[in-house]
């Protein structure tokens, strides 16, 4: 029971991370902002880490948490935030993002013994198509990337090792480094995820950051709820089961951001998404059984 309440809570707090995306958009850039968010993680988690008196990570452990981090969170959304910048539609972006489920369980298998049955992939196969039918609509309209400055092909290259980042940084978990206090290790993976932002938002010059109460709010959001929360219980998931089985949630990231799109933006909600929406949960159930 507090397994499925946990995990209900994790999809539907990692799925506000397109709205925030969206709505950050008008005010700071998006490099700027992560590399804000992922601080302000950082410093919650350092000061609980600290009043708790918790064991940090040394050596070539505190190492590999840098690394974590930056993988799990900095390459995967600073990569992802920039291709759809440069004009990748962000229901390709979306959909590459699906496929992270399927090459976590690719890769789990050889490396930690983990086996997903028939019926479990065929619930992976499933979340996937459930997922394009959601995003139906925004790849149909979707057009090769022209607005930046960068060719299409390197565009599509940064965001297909935006979905790699974010598996490598998944399966990172599932070693020596879930030992770890998940708080002083939330604190070094996060600090890995804002290191990256900075030098990305150097690199490109980031430097719009128009204060506002949607940007504000959206910060804290981002600091507290997907960051501190969401990230951690994907995290605590994949240390204590199967990574294939916890990533599989994210199949219905899409499917609650059209969800949200409709509530908080009035965008619309059509028949097709509606049974991409069932179709994924279907998926997701059974790649979890």
């Amino acid at each position: 029971m507090l397994a499925s309440f946990i995990a209900a809570v994790f999809v539907v707090l990692w799925s506000t991370g397109f709205v925030v995306a969206r709505a950050i958009t008008p005010y700071a850039d998006p490099n700027l902002f992560l590399l804000a968010r992922f601080g302000g993680t950082a410093l919650i988690f350092t000061l609980a880490a600290v009043l708790a008196r918790a064991a940090w990570p040394t050596g070539r452990d505190f190492g590999k948490h840098l690394a974590a981090g930056a993988l799990l969170q900095g390459v995967y959304l600073g990569a992802g935030y920039w291709a759809v910048a440069q004009g990748l539609s962000a229901g390709v972006m979306a959909l590459l993002g699906a496929l992270q489920p399927l090459a976590t369980a690719a890769v789990a298998a050889p490396l930690f013994g983990e086996r997903l049955s028939r019926r479990g992939w065929s619930g992976m196969a499933l979340g996937l198509v459930g997922v394009v039918l959601v995003l139906e609509r925004k790849l149909a309209s979707a057009t090769p990337p022209t607005h930046g400055n960068a060719p299409g092909w390197l565009v599509v290259l940064i965001s297909v090792i935006a979905v790699a980042a974010i598996t490598a940084g998944t399966l990172f978990q599932k070693t020596s480094l879930a030992k770890s206090d998940i708080r002083s290790a939330s604190a070094v993976q996060n600090l890995g995820a804002a290191l990256v932002a900075v030098l990305l938002a150097l690199a490109l010059g980031e430097h719009r950051w128009i204060a506002s109460t949607t940007l504000w709010v959206s910060l804290a959001w981002g600091i507290v709820m997907l960051s501190g929360i969401s990230v951690t219980l994907l995290v605590w998931m994949v240390r204590r089961g199967d990574a294939a089985r916890a990533t599989a949630l994210l199949f219905l990231a899409p499917p609650l951001a059209a969800l949200e799109g409709y509530v908080g933006f009035g965008e619309t909600l059509m028949p097709l998404q509606i049974a991409g929406f069932a179709v994924a949960l279907v998926g997701v159930l059974l790649a979890r059984s």
